[in-house]
């Protein structure tokens, strides 16, 4: 993953804390006048018209109202592209998430969702203060693979029941009970309600076609609402399910249909209703109960934020900060909830959006904040005609785009067989179960896969009888093992297991280390170990050719040269000449140089 070179204030070293809108910095001291900022504004409008039906979509499938999901856009959007270390990123509610937060509003309500959020926010704001961006490549292809493809299966699943307007009372938790009973409910069917959903379908994959100046979700989506009040007209008997016949809000005493026209307000997060729709209690276990989904909508957002950010620097050629990011979403999202915002992330159809209408900088992300509330203030009574199939219909084009069928069947192909293995066990967990435990096994496997290409790629080879390498031979009783690779967890212990024995008559051992580029713990337990039993044995070891990071170690825990035991040596070279010195002397009286 590409990153940029973190430089202190005064122009040296690494500053402790990662710098704060690093990117608008960037821009802003590179120049930025009048033609950037009108590419930035119109890039920003058509990202909002994007993501002004998307957010709501994206929040009645997390089981919120749709308003919340605007309030996520306005809010989480603004203060992460302000803050962010991506030029290009926009962030909003985003797919990956409905699979996490659906679960979590349906046991614990809207106040559980919201307090899971801020608490998944101060995750990211430490993993951006700690510089864990980095570290967040090394989670492997096959595991986000696997999650977004599992991701994309149950929303396409979720959004059946709109699209065709089945009867379903209550939608139940898991999936397989939601497959049968979505399958009951097919003879309650509505046609006309089918008919909207195609017909949005259709527009959403032929208007591209036609052209791409104007957003097709606005054009469909438009279309829909139009489409669902005719056959209204048409059709008495019939009534479609829009915006305003699904959800409605208290203002003044009275419940209207609809969402309300305001802007986001302040509020407690723990002052939102729970499941049962009372205000929620917030103690300490509620946030125990809540922890491991906080700790899942952390981990998921850094992968997808960062994801995005890749991708954007792949279109443009430039080049993000992962910490700065990772400070930037968890920003957003410890105050979003404080404006009943939820979870958001980096969205890479909105940041590919954004780049290819001409953005230049942060401020494109935040122009489409602003559309996006001036929307709600001068809108919202028409956003409630919106069509329930139509906003199906979106979601379906969202959750086929993110399982990318063509790429997961060349994966299967090519793939090996371990990364396979974790690529589907990942999917069927998101499916069966549900993200938390997807995301817990997947970080599981990730790092069993990394031990195990680790341990392929470490191992200790004795050089062969007459070391033909080294002119001239070795004596007999000097011996030279060749250590590749690193020595971390995981095959540190399979690497040291071939100096287990050596040869009886062996009075020398000398470990050639310049391919050893880093040690941690269980390495150098592991050298300990093998080093106290070569030394039982009357075997004297040198270490030749030790690079910086091992040395480093090796000086911290207290190992050093030790006369007639262990010689220390910076050169290979310098090891074997030693080693054929001590040919001739007692080992006991060799002093270490």
């Amino acid at each position: 993953m590409p990153r940029t070179r973190h430089v202190a204030a005064d122009g040296h070293g690494t500053p402790p804390f990662p710098a704060p809108a690093a990117a608008l910095r960037h821009v802003l001291r590179s120049g930025y006048g009048w033609r950037d900022l009108r590419a930035d504004l119109l890039a920003g409008i058509v990202v909002g018209i994007v993501a002004l039906p998307l957010s709501m979509a994206l929040a009645i499938a997390s089981g919120v109202p749709p308003q919340q999901g605007l309030y996520t856009a306005i809010v989480a959007g603004s203060v992460t592209a302000l803050l962010g270390g991506s030029r290009f990123q926009v962030s909003g509610p985003t797919a990956a998430f409905v699979v996490l937060l659906a679960p979590i509003s349906s046991q614990f309500g809207v106040g559980g969702l919201l307090v899971a959020t801020l608490m998944a926010g101060a995750i990211l704001v430490l993993l951006g203060a700690l510089r864990m961006g980095g570290l967040i490549q090394f989670v492997p292809h096959p595991v986000t693979t696997g999650f977004t493809a599992g991701i994309a299966v149950v929303i396409a699943t979720l959004q059946l029941k709109d699209f065709a307007g089945l009867s379903v009372p209550s939608m139940p938790a898991h999936y397989v009970e939601r497959v049968t009973a979505l399958v009951h409910a097919l003879p309650s069917a509505r046609p006309l309600e089918l008919g909207i959903g195609t017909f949005t379908l259709g527009a959403l994959l032929l208007w591209p076609r036609i052209t791409r100046r104007v957003p097709a979700p606005l054009v469909a989506l438009g279309l829909g609402a139009v489409l669902a009040v005719a056959l209204q007209q048409l059709f008495p008997s019939f009534h479609a399910e829009t915006i305003q016949t699904r959800f409605s809000y208290p203002q003044g005493g009275t419940i209207l249909p609809g969402i309300p026209r305001l802007p986001p307000l302040f509020s407690w997060p723990w002052s939102w209703p729970d499941a049962s729709g009372r205000p929620l209690e917030l103690s300490w276990s509620l946030l125990r109960d809540l922890a491991p989904s906080a700790f899942a909508i952390a981990l998921l957002g850094a992968i997808e934020s960062l994801l995005s950010a890749v991708v954007a620097d792949g279109m443009t050629g430039t080049q993000h900060d992962p910490d700065a990011e990772l400070l930037a979403q968890g920003a957003g999202n410890l105050i979003a909830p404080f404006f009943g915002g939820i979870a958001a992330t980096g969205a890479i159809a909105r940041t590919a959006t954004n780049i290819r209408y001409g953005a230049r900088s942060p401020l494109a992300a935040f122009f489409h904040s602003g559309f996006v509330l001036l929307a709600v203030l001068a809108a919202a009574p028409l956003l409630g005609y919106l069509s329930m199939a139509s906003l199906s219909a979106l979601l379906l084009v969202v959750a086929w785009n993110m399982c990318d069928a063509q790429h997961f069947l060349h994966t299967l192909r090519v793939a090996p067989r371990s990364d396979i293995f974790v690529l589907l066990t990942c999917l069927t967990l998101t499916v069966v179960f549900d993200m938390v435990v997807s995301v817990g096994v997947g970080v599981v496997l990730a790092a069993l896969l990394f031990m195990r290409r680790m341990a392929e790629l470490s191992s200790v080879t004795l050089v062969g009888k007459g070391h033909g390498s080294i002119s001239p031979p070795l004596p007999a009783s000097v011996i030279v093992y060749e250590i590749a690779g690193p020595l971390f967890f995981g095959a540190a212990q399979k690497a040291m297991s071939a100096l287990a024995q050596v040869s009886q008559g062996v009075r020398t051992v000398v470990l050639d280390v310049r391919d050893v580029p880093a040690m941690d713990a269980t390495g150098l337990v592991n050298l300990e170990s093998t080093l106290q039993r070569l030394h039982r044995d009357g075997v004297m070891v040198l270490l030749g050719g030790l690079q910086p990071q091992p040395a480093s170690v090796l000086a911290h825990a207290g190992i050093e040269s030790e006369d007639g035991r262990l010689v220390l040596c910076e050169s290979f070279d310098d090891a074997i000449a030693l080693a054929r010195l001590l040919v001739p002397s007692a080992p006991n009286r060799v002093q270490a140089p």
